[in-house]
């Protein structure tokens, strides 16, 4: 059995790796057979995932410690071999969906992987290869920025993750101290980010000029392989977040505010949920994972084995520390039959949710890996997200392992968060849609975008400290810089993780079972399929979200929690 640490990494040198591709390329071109082009195409697929599955431990590394020379070099390294080869993924995708053998390969795999290379393919042109090197080095150097981030508070220093804890802190003057030291960092880095940004948007612009698209919204999504839904779906469904979500946050915030003694809620006070204090797990990192542990071996079998897959290999790195980078991720790594969690622990609620929504990905993509290709391992982003979310719902029985006496508060938190986050998520699309329409935009005029936005889909926040006031909250939000049109989907996985989150209150194990079902089938289905198939109500149909928001409403005015 063998353990991430113990993997050995070894680089595939760019010619070795062309010289391979474009062999399996004229080989499956040759294949007279579709047996001959089934066989090809697997020796293809396992070849991909295993330079695949280096360029994964490079990365996990570096982000394990971005002050690793090695690694860096190695991030580095593949950052501008990736575009290179993506030039042979291009002609075999091409060779694919022109392939003779097309229609019987489609009746073994399905027409939707063959759909959705169509659409990687628009998404290329050996012309844009500097062009995605160059954005490849500016996503990372954002990424190390952060990860770099040293904040002077109360006489000790700090990372970005690390100040999470002080933003909750139910005194208001320290929360107020701790938000000032924490945006004063990004206030010093200010130039830095919007001549990072800045970059982006140009290069990106140009890679869709290149490529004969009036803007890069277009290749944003088809990089982001949108099969089943559109702008103008997306759009539609960004109003009806107006419509019945952001009435429903502004309720729920105003309740906030009163809860814990404030007029009304500034950004120092919306981490903060319970003028008692947040809910924190009790014990340390290892208690935690025994109750993980025990949580998943009582959810199902799948889950147990599941989970004690993960342990064996020791597929998680989640303790905060310095030069490591920022945030979390599941990244999975199919040539080795490993998902690996990475996260920050930091003594807030988000340490549990590494083992529900990380491990939501995981779990899925553990079933997924010895019995479907590559290219169907995983869904859209948009339903990746789905079985992350919804598992956040459906562990909720064994919170009080983790919480004990405050799990009230953690549920009432965690639902109402669910709630509210929905028109910052929106929003965050919505600025994305504005800046890649007008690239020429100034630094100035993209915050003055998202201060407009803000007083649309979250006007119940008072903005505060020249950081929130001059519109820089964005800068904050990686997936801004280094995965455009994101975050829609988180939106969009939102409501359906509350859709399954309300028929398990009815009936948990007929939604479980549900949920296998939706997960079981990965990426062979679009989103909008998958849904109708559990017979959930699209997100883009009128009056879904009022369902949703209706549903988690009544449960918070039943549920109300003691606040002391």
């Amino acid at each position: 059995m063998q353990k991430f640490s113990e993997v050995i990494y070894k680089r595939p040198e760019q010619e070795e790796v062309k010289a391979e591709l474009t062999k399996l390329l004229e080989e499956f071109k040759a294949a007279k057979t579709p047996e001959e082009a089934f066989a090809v195409f697997k020796r293809y697929d396992e070849y991909g995932n295993s330079v695949s599955a280096m360029s994964a431990v490079a990365y996990i590394r570096n982000s394990m410690d971005t002050t690793d020379e090695f690694y860096d070099k190695e991030k580095a390294y593949f950052d501008e071999v990736e575009p290179v080869l993506q030039e042979i993924t291009q002609q075999f995708g091409l060779a694919l969906v022109g392939s003779p053998h097309r229609a019987v390969m489609e009746k073994e795999f399905g027409t939707l992987m063959f759909r959705n290379v169509e659409m990687q393919l628009k998404t290329f042109s050996p012309e844009i290869i500097a062009d995605l090197q160059e954005e490849n080095k500016l996503c990372t150097e954002y990424d190390k920025l952060l990860a770099s981030a040293q904040i002077a508070f109360r006489g000790e220093t700090y990372t970005l993750a690390q100040m999470g804890p002080f933003h909750e802190d139910p005194d208001r003057a320290a929360r107020k101290e701790a938000r000032t030291a924490y945006t004063a960092w990004y206030m010093k880095q200010s130039e830095t980010l919007d001549r990072i940004f800045d970059d982006l948007v140009k290069v990106r612009d140009r890679i869709a000029k290149k490529l004969g698209y009036q803007s890069f919204t277009e290749v944003g999504y088809y990089r982001m392989t949108r099969n089943c839904y559109d702008e103008k779906m997306v759009s539609v469904f960004r109003e009806q977040i107006q419509k019945h979500i952001v009435p429903v946050s502004e309720r729920l915030k105003a309740e906030k505010a009163k809860r814990i003694g404030v007029e009304r809620v500034t950004v120092y006070d919306d981490a903060l949920d319970f003028l008692s204090g947040n809910a924190k797990p009790q014990g340390t990192p290892d208690d935690i994972f025994a109750h993980g542990k025990k949580m998943y071996h009582e959810l199902s079998p799948e889950t147990a084995e599941f989970f004690d897959y993960m342990l064996e290999r020791d597929l998680f790195d989640v303790l905060t520390r310095k030069g490591k980078s920022g945030g979390g991720y599941c990244y999975p790594m199919s040539a080795l039959k490993m998902p690996f969690i990475f996260a920050n622990f930091n003594g807030t609620s988000g340490d549990i949710d590494v083992l529900t929504h990380e491990a939501g990905h995981a779990f899925a993509f553990y079933r997924a890996f010895d019995i479907y290709p590559s290219d169907l391992q995983s869904g859209g982003y948009e339903t990746a997200e789905v079985h992350s979310m919804s598992m956040e719902f459906f562990t909720w029985p064994w919170m009080e392992g983790f919480f004990g006496g405050q799990t009230n508060k953690y549920r009432y938190a965690h639902l109402s968060g669910a709630l509210t986050f929905l028109p910052y998520g929106t929003m965050v699309d919505e600025f994305q849609h504005h800046i890649y329409a007008n690239p020429g935009w100034t630094p100035a005029r993209r915050n003055e975008c998202w201060l407009e936005l803000e007083a649309k889909y979250r006007p119940y926040l008072d903005q505060d400290f020249d950081f929130y006031r001059e519109g820089r909250r964005w800068q904050a939000q990686s997936h801004i810089y280094e995965r455009p049109f994101y975050y829609i989907d988180y939106c969009l996985a939102q409501a359906m993780a509350l859709a399954f989150w309300a028929e398990s209150q009815k009936d948990f194990g007929a939604a479980w079972k549900k949920y296998l079902q939706f997960v079981g089938l990965a990426g062979t289905k679009t989103f909008t399929d998958l849904v109708a198939g559990a017979n959930l109500q699209s997100p883009f149909a009128e009056g879904c979200l009022n369902a949703v928001a209706s549903a988690a409403a009544e449960w918070l005015d039943s549920n109300p929690v003691e606040d002391k």
